[in-house]
């Protein structure tokens, strides 16, 4: 008669390797390097490769079924690596709101890495969450913060094409989900003791398809791309000066008196020569934004206006401008307030057309909750003046140097607006044949964001398949392709003129017909989904060794 087999050990789950304090280190310290790696595929490190690499390590040092404390801490580092190297030129300006947004940006990665599920759905679960959570970034706080942002370090890589199908959202997903499915999914085999035998057997799945699936939508998304309207040539171009008067970084208008400024793009733009060959066909000179600073009277009919008017005529061509005003004086606000705005002056002194500035510069063009920080002793006295946002849509009219010819509508993001791709996009929508960025970022030290700006500036020209044409007073300004290719650009802190022809174009991508709604619902119900399979998943498994084990 047989013996009955010894009963086995309890069953067991393996969960991963044993806890170590060596495990312990390595393991965030992978995520760190990860952040890191994030931020040096931006601009102006700007090898897109290393986000890949950055996200499938951050994969790595979560594992498949990692603690929520474990997941919190992770996802907290990573973003902190990120963002304090991708935000590192707000150190010059303000320590603490340094600290502080890098602080927040990186607590949204780690509710991201949160709420994302674990085992083999975290290859889906994670780049929705991760990416929702830039898509939230965009949007908020203020309106936006969206600087450092994954999309930024793409626009060299051979992915940026997909921006005209799915937007900078869906080149955020793309990029997260290579890196994702990069790293695993790792083999999550559950595994319990039989009573009868005391064989160790598995339960659940050896490796799940979903990392494949994800990557064959990501090559369903780049044939769309191959395909896709990209906006058509109306046969008609327009040859456009950007001026750039150059000046040190790291000024603000404390340092460097408005009259100055003014003052070197009137000397700049002097020294074009309108029987140089090359601007025999010359339409438009754009001036970056608020090099004209008007106190207590109004741009039109001043003597500045006569004295661009003046070159304006000298060339023949109208002269987009950017200027600040006293609301009040202007009757577009009350007292204490001030408009950003970007006119076009024609030859004769007229302003035929205004856009004024929408999105404002939190901390710099206005101060949010002004009250509340100033209760609290909060130093916002530099900022004395906030500025009033323009109603507007975001284009310009240009006339023709010959008045018979038909005029040009640009679309117009002025400076900041530029990193949000719905300002391009209203342009767009509402006509605009060219995208037109002047900016003014000498008051920021080193080229982070400057360069970041540019990259900004090539998401927006293939978002909307327009040529974009940047000017700024100290650098960079420059030429950007409908293909996102950056045809010139000058160096910082250059005198410059800039001069090219860019095609006119009309027609709109897949991007700016449907902007970012559809792909912010696809990333929600991507990410509900994953949650829920997975969860579902870990339930029955759970079952499964319950009824096994009994």
């Amino acid at each position: 008669m047989n013996e009955p087999a010894p009963a086995g050990p309890a069953p067991t789950r393996m969960t991963g390797p044993p806890s170590s304090l060596l495990h312990r280190v390595a393991a965030p310290a992978l995520a760190v390097l990860g952040g890191f790696l994030v931020a040096l595929s931006m601009p102006p490190w700007g090898f897109w490769p290393l986000a890949l690499i950055g996200i499938a390590l951050l994969e790595v040092s979560l594992g498949a079924r990692p603690s929520r404390r474990r997941r919190l801490l992770h996802g907290f580092v990573f973003g902190l690596a990120w963002m304090s190297m991708g935000m590192g030129w707000m150190w010059f300006l303000t320590v603490p709101g340094y600290l502080v947004a890098s602080t927040v940006f990186a607590g949204m990665h780690a509710v991201a890495a949160l709420a994302a599920p674990t085992g083999t759905w975290r290859v889906i679960g994670r780049p929705a969450a991760h990416t929702l959570v830039e898509a939230l970034r965009l949007a908020w706080p203020f309106g936006g913060i969206p600087l450092a942002t994954l999309g930024i370090g793409q626009a060299s890589g051979p992915f940026l094409g997909l921006a005209g199908v799915v937007g900078v959202l869906g080149l955020t997903w793309v990029t997260f989900q290579i890196g994702a499915a990069i790293a695993g999914p790792a083999p999550v085999v559950p595994t319990w003791v039989a009573p009868a035998t005391g064989k160790r057997r598995g339960v659940g799945t050896r490796g799940a398809p979903h990392g494949t699936l994800a990557l064959g939508a990501i090559a369903v998304l780049v044939v769309l791309g191959a395909i896709a309207p990209s906006g058509a040539a109306t046969g008609r171009t327009l040859t456009i000066a950007a001026v750039q008067g150059g000046g040190e970084q790291g000024t603000s208008a404390l340092d460097v008196p408005s009259a100055l400024v003014t003052e070197r793009h009137l000397d700049t733009t002097a020294a074009i020569d309108p029987d140089d060959p090359a601007l025999a066909d010359l339409d438009l000179v754009l001036w970056p934004e608020n090099v004209v600073t008007m106190r207590r009277e109004p741009f039109e009919g001043s003597a500045v206006n006569a004295a661009i008017a003046e070159q304006a005529a000298r060339l023949g061509v109208p002269i987009s401008v950017g200027i600040t005003e006293d609301a009040d004086v202007t009757g577009r606000g009350g007292p204490d307030r001030f408009t950003n705005a970007q006119v076009v002056v024609l030859p004769d002194g007229s302003v035929t057309s205004r856009y004024d500035k929408v999105r404002r510069v939190p901390f710099g063009e206005y101060v949010p909750l002004r009250g509340l920080l100033e209760a609290v002793g909060a130093p916002i006295d530099q900022i004395g003046r906030d500025a009033v946002s323009g109603t507007e849509p975001a284009v310009l009219d240009i006339p023709a140097p010959d008045t018979d010819g038909p005029g040009t509508r640009a679309a117009v993001a002025v400076s900041w607006e530029v990193f949000f791709a719905g300002r391009v996009r209203e342009g767009v929508r509402e006509g605009g044949e060219v995208v037109l960025n002047p900016t003014n970022g000498a008051s920021y030290t080193g080229t982070i964001l400057q360069t970041q700006q540019v990259a900004s500036s090539r998401l927006r020209a293939v978002e909307t398949g327009r040529w974009v044409v940047q000017a700024a007073p100290t650098g960079f300004t420059a030429f950007v392709s409908p293909t996102g290719e950056v045809v010139q650009r000058t160096g910082v802190s250059e005198r410059a003129v800039l001069v090219d022809t860019v095609d006119l174009r009309s027609g709109q991508t897949w991007y700016t017909r449907l902007g970012d709604a559809p792909i912010v619902l696809a990333l929600v119900v991507l990410w509900a989904a994953s949650v829920w399979f997975g969860w579902a998943g870990t339930w029955s498994r759970e079952r499964l060794t319950a009824r096994r084990s009994a």
